[in-house]
């Protein structure tokens, strides 16, 4: 899974693949519509792989919480809905991820990370068991 290529743009839904640079900023396409939009280089862009989820020792790189996600659903969608209770979600985020920091870690970025691995699933971006018989293949 190459999450250095999938971008949260701010004040946009969903999750955007990055396809080229452009003078200004660059091109993205939206994983909800396959819609291609231009990107100004003002915009509030993240790559993925740049985020992380605080926990109570270190902070924990998303593509780890999504595995544990992955691992949990057994490769299926997310069984509590991004839109559930707060105590929902954060009974959900718990079993994920029981050290995660409850004061830094909102129930409004549990809603974020859910919808975006529902996205990333849907789009069989998370493929976890290609990457880890690479990794074996290379020890």
């Amino acid at each position: 899974m190459e999450l250095d290529k999938i971008l949260a743009i701010s004040k946009k839904p969903g999750l955007y693949k990055l396809i080229t640079q452009s003078r200004g900023g660059f091109i993205a396409e939206s994983l909800l519509d396959q819609k291609r939009i231009s990107v100004s280089i003002s915009s509030n862009v993240s790559l993925l792989s740049e985020i992380a989820i605080y926990t109570l020792g270190e902070e924990l790189p998303l593509k780890d919480v999504l595995l544990k996600i992955f691992d949990k659903e057994k490769g299926a969608e997310t069984s509590t809905s991004p839109k559930a209770s707060k105590d929902d979600l954060e009974a959900y985020f718990f079993s994920v991820l029981p050290d995660y920091d409850e004061d830094r870690v909102y129930p409004s970025d549990i809603k974020k990370i859910l919808n975006w691995y529902n996205l990333l699933n849907k789009n069989e971006l998370l493929d976890f068991k290609t990457e880890a018989s690479s990794t074996e293949e290379e020890e």
